[in-house]
């Protein structure tokens, strides 16, 4: 199944999760954060601007590893990855 976001939306695959601490400790399945980081998979158009009637393009690319905030965007799985729906404001940086 494929996905391709429409308007303002950004599909981006979260990153995997820590498996251990900076120390070594090797962490369980549900002490685990959901990371606030991944990869840019596709996106939409654009936002429209609604006096010209053009799309204002984006300001970060597909392959763009991105910060978002903790509760930014849907999750939905595709096939066995979770990917979020998310719009450009949610996105806090680039990761370079």
């Amino acid at each position: 199944m494929k996905v391709r976001p429409l308007g303002d939306k950004i599909l981006v695959k979260r990153a995997e999760p820590e498996s251990k601490t900076d120390a070594g400790i090797f962490l369980p399945e549900s002490a685990k954060d959901k990371p606030k980081e991944g990869k840019i998979v596709a996106l939409g158009s654009g936002r429209l601007n609604k006096d010209t009637g053009e799309y204002i393009p984006f300001t970060v690319k597909k392959g763009d590893r991105v910060i978002f905030t903790s509760y930014a965007g849907t999750e939905i799985k595709l096939g066995d990855d979770d990917v979020l729906i998310l719009t450009e404001d949610d996105i806090l940086g680039i990761i370079t």
